[in-house]
């Protein structure tokens, strides 16, 4: 499989974890020290474990993700670094409420030394 092709079954599996509420396949797919910038927090989290704290959080409030759809998928290579841009549309439950949000992504890969892409950083906007 060519590097190219790697990055998006990496980033294919991340989406799939995420929109199936797969806690460990999630956040396994992001190394321990990724950061992570979404437009609805009024801070960055600055590690993986800061991420899954608020994650879980979210469960105790009822968290759940109903689906979630990337489009438009773009990689850029650029050696041991890979960035990751597509347009996401995702529907969400959050206290009993559902809301559907059109957003556009970038994530950033670090390929490990077994030649695995993990996340190292994830930027998240909302789509004008």
């Amino acid at each position: 499989m060519s590097e190219h092709n790697a990055v998006l079954q990496a980033a294919a599996d991340l989406v799939t974890a995420f929109a199936s509420n797969d806690r460990e396949a999630y956040f396994g797919a992001f190394s321990a020290d990724a950061t992570f910038v979404f437009y609805t927090l009024e801070q960055p989290l600055l590690t993986r474990d800061a991420y899954q704290a608020l994650w879980d959080s979210w469960r105790l409030e009822g968290f759940e993700v109903l689906s979630c759809v990337s489009s438009n998928a773009h990689v850029s290579l650029q050696g041991d670094i890979a960035v990751f841009i597509h347009d996401v549309a995702t529907e969400l439950r959050m206290q009993g409420e559902q809301s559907f949000s059109q957003e556009r992504e970038t994530i950033v890969f670090r390929q490990q030394q077994q030649g695995r892409w993990l996340a190292c950083h994830e930027h998240l906007s909302a789509k004008p």
